[in-house]
């Protein structure tokens, strides 16, 4: 028999740091065993909600529900056996190796003072594996690239054993192709049966990669849905204060977002050269 995926939500939620509010009133169910992408401007409430969704933060009002259940009435390791978050720019202790980075994340299935069992080992190599990290388990976190700490950080994440992963930022500070390398994991991933929940900034690759985009503005939800229909110029308009032309991606049929500018503000003319090409060329 299978057993359905884990339902995480929110109602009514409104988070807030000291007396300034973040969000307000917020309603959102994740869908299910997809992929969903929480896009907006800075201070726009992306992490906090990432945050609340992982018990992290105590909602002012409203809860959070983890299969229809209040997630703070949960016991902390059902929890963590359910939600793993990869949160921005996360620290290692000095020194440590990859593989005993990766066993951490075997702790809320353990006992208190035990040792990790055949079964946690296999996990942890597994979650390498799915990595592709097994060959950085010897090597010292500190000493790899920041596309390979990535993704050993994501192994941990899996050796949580979770069905719902939320990450926050996993492409910042990364070149192009370790972006799209760690987007191609989690897409693998979320094939294999997670829920994949990421806040990103770019919208391109928020629209390539996600099956659900969540756009927020001030707090507040403005659109939600599929990215073929929530990615329009307007909703980039109201969210992002951005003039902008959205066309088709010629490489995966999605939502392109192509800024205008003040120096690009018009259409070009596709019947016209390029500015810069020589008329005798």
């Amino acid at each position: 028999m299978t057993v359905p995926p884990d339902v995480l939500s929110a109602r009514d939620l409104s988070l807030a740091y000291g007396d300034r509010r973040i969000i307000d009133g917020l309603g959102v169910t994740i869908p299910p065993g997809r992929m969903t992408a929480i896009i907006g401007a800075n201070g726009c409430g992306k992490s906090t909600l990432l945050r609340a969704l992982a018990r992290l933060m105590t909602p002012r009002r409203g809860e959070v529900l983890l299969n229809g259940e209040g997630i703070r009435s949960l016991p902390s390791k059902h929890v963590a056996r359910t939600i793993a978050l990869l949160p921005q720019n996360p620290t290692a202790p000095e020194g440590i190796a990859v593989g005993d980075l990766v066993a951490r994340g075997r702790h809320p299935h353990q006992k208190p003072f035990a040792r990790l069992g055949a079964h946690d080992y296999a996990v942890i190599a597994d979650a390498l594996a799915a990595t592709g990290t097994t060959e950085l388990a010897d090597r010292a976190v500190d000493e790899l690239s920041g596309g390979q700490r990535q993704r050993v950080w994501i192994a941990m994440a899996l050796a949580q054993e979770t069905d719902i992963l939320l990450l926050d930022e996993p492409t910042t500070f990364l070149d192009l192709s370790h972006q799209v390398e760690v987007l191609d994991l989690l897409t693998d991933l979320n094939r294999l049966g997670r829920t994949i929940v990421m806040v990103l900034h770019d919208m391109n690759l928020a629209a390539r990669y996600a099956d659900h985009i969540i756009a927020l503005r001030a707090g507040r939800i403005v659109a939600e849905g599929d990215p073929t229909t929530t990615m329009t110029d307007q909703m980039i308009r109201q969210v992002f204060d951005l003039d902008a032309l959205v066309i088709t991606d010629p490489v995966s049929g999605t939502p392109l977002v192509l800024p205008r500018g003040r120096h690009h503000a018009t259409t070009p003319d596709p019947t016209r050269g390029h500015p810069h090409e020589r008329a005798d060329a």
